[in-house]
């Protein structure tokens, strides 16, 4: 049985969409839907309570960490095997459950996850950004222990053996991967379309906070010339990027997004 766990937050835009293209999924295995919303006020919550067949568990008590309510979700799953999705993370095609999966059949695999597309609305910097770390793989390949909670599987059993830490308000994925040695599948052919067009206010909050959690996880703090280079590098490939897709109107923007990205991940860091 495969248990699809679903957190929600104002995802009324994309709720919708999300639902229908699991509730279509072409699958060998008996498949629940478990929803975990975190207090809607745009309909979301409405609209879930409308889904017939639909498990709905109420969050746990107290303010949101991810982790609390990751922890929360597995344990009410009835399935052997766990798949997060999340409700603004539409699935692209009727064999993204049964690909997804498949992996975490063989017991050396710890968890996977799957290709991320931006939207058709997205801006470029951020299609550029997700085809680098989903794609083919073969980049975020290179990268140490890439992975992404968003639309990802794992079997219950190591959940909860391993479970989320309840101290970590971001990058609680990240966390899990990295505290121990475990075997990562990416899944390019179980596809999600995702991405958000975050302000830059929103940038500098998700960014500085992810510098925060590195830091507590006790990565190794970059130096500020690093973090320059980094600058520099990011945003020359951004205008490689925006001249090969015409995308002209973002080439002032490119440097300004960079420099907040990075330098707000900095200053987290330094927390």
């Amino acid at each position: 049985m495969i248990s699809v766990l679903m957190r929600s937050h104002n995802d009324i835009a994309f709720i919708r969409q999300t639902l229908e293209a699991l509730l279509s999924q072409e699958v060998d295995e008996v498949v629940e839907i478990v929803s975990c919303d975190d207090h809607s006020t745009d309909g979301t919550a409405e609209y879930l309570q409308s889904i017939p067949g639909l498990r709905r568990i109420a969050p746990p008590d107290g303010r949101y960490i991810p982790g609390k309510t990751l922890n929360h979700m597995v344990r009410e799953a009835r399935g052997e095997y766990i798949i997060f999705n999340n409700g603004d993370a539409i699935p692209q095609n009727r064999a993204y459950l049964k690909n997804l999966a498949a992996p975490l059949k063989n017991k050396r695999v710890d968890c996977v996850f799957a290709n991320q597309i931006a939207r058709k609305d997205a801006f470029a910097v951020v299609r550029k950004d997700y085809e680098r770390a989903f794609g083919d793989g073969k980049i975020s390949g290179k990268w140490h222990k890439f992975f992404s909670l968003v639309s990802s599987g794992f079997r219950k059993e190591e959940l909860m053996l391993h479970p989320f830490d309840e101290t970590f308000q971001y990058s609680e994925d990240s966390q899990w991967v990295n505290r121990r040695e475990v075997n990562i599948v990416y899944v390019p052919e179980a596809i999600v379309e995702h991405s958000h067009n975050y302000t830059v206010a929103e940038v500098k909050k998700r960014f500085f906070n992810e510098g925060v959690a590195d830091k507590q996880m006790g990565k190794a703090t970059p130096g500020r010339l690093r973090i320059y280079k980094t600058i520099l590098a990011e945003t020359l490939r951004d205008w490689i990027y925006l001249a090969k897709c015409g995308a002209w109107k973002e080439f002032f923007y490119a440097p300004r997004y960079r420099y907040v990205q990075k330098m707000s991940y900095f200053r987290g860091t330094r927390q």
